[in-house]
């Protein structure tokens, strides 16, 4: 008897490959920053610092005023990064976010600011994975301008495309992400170094250059267990979430990226109904708030944002550096997704310190890890502080 080869699931990136190094439309915010936009994000992403939101706090520190956090930057463009990275059609595929690569450049953002973002697909590759098999790795850039034309920062984000029925067809993260029960005593025990984190650095003190040394550590951070509703509290606290917040400037690419029917964003029908086209309710992003949906993409129950794990990592850092301190670059890979029933940890050391000759500052090297309360790394990667000499 003949032997029958088995069927290989494969990707076609036909469509993908026109796109290369090209620029790509996107939406852009309508209005500028307003002071009630970051408190809305720095709740959004349980980050309580005092300078993002107590005006009385913020007065009497060296800004004089409430100021965005760095990880704002990523709540003044219209899909949080992910545009330039998903484009062409690859048809049954969904996408969850790789990791952001972050080139801060120095203007910080200041209520009245209205920033204007430029787009880029840079490359992409695809591997196979234990998650959905063949699997696309693509990389895109966004440029942050300010209305005086200054950059504030370059990303460069990974969006990570798969075929839906693969990923439900391996079960991956239904085998190693069971949901997790917790006792009273462990629920206090997150909320002990939920607030050790917040008292340890509520003031903004910043560290000397010369006082940091490798092998630090930086005190641990607890964010959860995460629930459906912090999980609509941090897609709500993304302006472009709101309606009628944003307007398209060039060709719509994502509504051809290959979406399910599920998962697909109505924008006729929005016109009428905008909860049709607002992504929670309906489009790419009700997977995470919806158990049945995030079935549907390979999923197993709700899942946080991995715009919103970037974020964690850029708040972690800046709290720790201080008022003072500035995060110049930042390079995180995500492995896993921020489940429902989870609690996410911040870990930090010091791996290293130099000074910039190009900048003429002293930097500080910070080996971040992210992980699960079963260890499970969720994210893993370098962010470089410039501190004080």
């Amino acid at each position: 008897m003949a032997k029958v080869e088995e069927s290989r699931v494969t990707l076609d990136t036909t469509d993908v490959d026109r796109h290369l190094g090209r620029p790509v439309g996107g939406g852009q915010l309508k209005e500028p920053v307003a002071v009630n936009d970051i408190r809305r994000w720095v709740q959004g992403m349980q980050y309580p610092n005092p300078l993002h939101y107590d005006e009385t706090f913020a007065a009497q520190t060296r800004f004089g005023r409430i100021v965005a956090p760095q990880s704002f930057t990523i709540c003044c463009d219209v899909g949080h990064g992910a545009g330039p990275a998903i484009v062409g059609s690859i048809p049954g595929t969904h996408m969850i976010f790789g990791g952001d690569e972050w080139w801060f450049h120095g203007p910080r953002i200041l209520p009245g600011d209205l920033l204007r973002m430029q787009r880029r697909f840079h490359d992409y590759k695809v591997s196979d994975t234990k998650f959905a098999g063949p699997t696309m790795f693509s990389r895109g850039d966004t440029l942050y301008r300010n209305q005086r034309d200054e950059i504030v920062a370059l990303q460069r984000s990974t969006s990570v495309r798969y075929l839906a029925e693969e990923a439900r067809r391996l079960g991956f993260f239904e085998q190693t992400a069971p949901r997790p029960e917790w006792t009273q005593e462990q629920l206090g025990n997150v909320e002990e170094m939920r607030l050790a984190w917040i008292r340890s650095n509520r003031q903004g003190e910043t560290p000397r250059w010369g006082d940091v040394e490798a092998g630090m550590q930086l005190p641990r951070r607890a964010i959860g267990p995460h629930t459906i509703a912090s999980f609509a509290t941090e897609w709500r606290s993304y302006t472009f979430t709101v309606w009628g917040s944003s307007y398209q400037e060039g060709p719509e690419h994502l509504q051809e990226a290959g979406w399910l029917p599920e998962m697909e964003r109505n924008l006729e029908a929005g016109e009428e109904d905008p909860a049709l086209t607002d992504g929670l309710y309906r489009g790419p992003s009700r997977g995470h708030a919806d158990e049945e949906h995030a079935r549907l993409i390979g999923i197993p129950r709700g899942y946080g944002y991995g715009a919103s794990m970037g974020a964690w990592v850029l708040d972690y850092v800046a709290y720790w550096a201080g008022h003072e301190g500035f995060v110049r670059h930042s390079n995180v890979q995500y492995r896993f997704p921020a489940f429902e029933g989870d609690v996410t940890y911040l870990d930090a050391d010091v791996t290293g310190k130099r000074r910039d000759e190009t900048l003429g500052e002293m930097l500080v090297t910070l080996e971040v890890v992210m992980s699960t309360q079963d260890a499970a790394v969720m994210a893993k990667g370098p962010v470089e502080v410039a501190l004080p000499e």
